[in-house]
């Protein structure tokens, strides 16, 4: 059977003028001329068109295109590769997303748009360098706070979410935060080793309890705390700031975990009875 370049647009769906331009590019021959001169295609004609038609809405281009209507290359393979294409544009939009959705939020000025444009675009490499800078610089080197420096380490997956990124912008300037750097060292060098066990269990069932933080109870269980007060008051006001819970809770967006349980009433309570 054969069909002229109107039924052959009406059947694809195609302008007479779409299915005339790929003729003229070799990517679909007429099978022969009538006696008018005018071309007649045949039934492969029309499933190329189609093929065409399919891989130009995937976004393919018509030199790629070329080689899998030739059988150079199979559609499978160049879907492979447009997948892959995709992907890194996709995550790229992303990024570029998330900079803007925060720079909206915040009225950000030129330099902290620049800042947090550099940040969302680091590669892997860059943001373990980043991040390991920061957890040596605040926690020190020390062997028994290795285990603390992984928990706290942020691993963006490959196709984060908005926000994922969004997350990640703000836990890296956090990393640049001196203060907060600093605030981290205060805890690392007054590590209260059993401290934190006793926060969840004494400390705790105090707060849930509701003994009075000024109470002879309270007081008691301060004592039995066994650490200077004065040392104690200085690790609270650390473990105290707003940065430290904020910095968690962004940790367990990158990183897909719960949202991480506040002890902020324990530390309140605490930080209350010891004054």
């Amino acid at each position: 059977m054969r069909y002229s370049i109107g039924e052959l647009a009406r059947r694809t769906g195609l302008t007479v003028k779409a299915v005339r331009f790929y003729s003229d590019r070799g990517l679909v021959p007429p099978a022969e001329r009538n006696s008018a001169g005018h071309r007649l295609y045949d039934g492969a004609a029309l499933a190329r068109l189609d093929l065409i038609r399919t891989l130009r809405e995937l976004g393919l281009d018509l030199a790629t295109i070329r080689r899998v209507v030739d059988g150079e290359v199979t559609v499978a393979d160049v879907a492979a590769r447009h997948a892959d294409a995709l992907a890194v544009q996709i995550r790229l939009l992303r990024l570029r997303r998330s900079v803007l959705t925060v720079v909206a939020e915040r009225g950000s000025t030129p330099e902290e748009t620049s800042l947090m444009n550099q940040l969302a675009q680091l590669s892997d490499t860059e943001r373990r360098r980043l991040v390991d800078g920061f957890l040596r610089d605040a926690l020190g080197s020390r062997p028994e706070l290795a285990g603390i420096a992984r928990t706290l380490t942020p691993e963006l997956p490959d196709n984060p979410e908005s926000v994922q990124v969004e997350a990640w912008i703000e836990l890296a300037e956090l990393t640049q935060d001196a203060e907060f750097r600093g605030v981290l060292r205060r805890l690392a060098d007054d590590h209260p080793g059993g401290l934190r066990r006793d926060l969840t269990a004494e400390v705790r069932s105090a707060v849930d309890a509701g003994v009075a933080p000024g109470s002879p109870e309270a007081a008691e269980i301060v004592d039995g705390l066994g650490r200077d007060p004065g040392r104690l008051r200085a690790w609270l006001a650390a473990a105290r700031d707003p940065r430290r819970a904020r910095y968690l809770e962004l940790l367990a967006i990158v990183n897909g975990w719960a949202a991480p349980e506040s002890l902020a009433p324990t530390l309140d309570w605490l930080a209350e009875a010891v004054s």
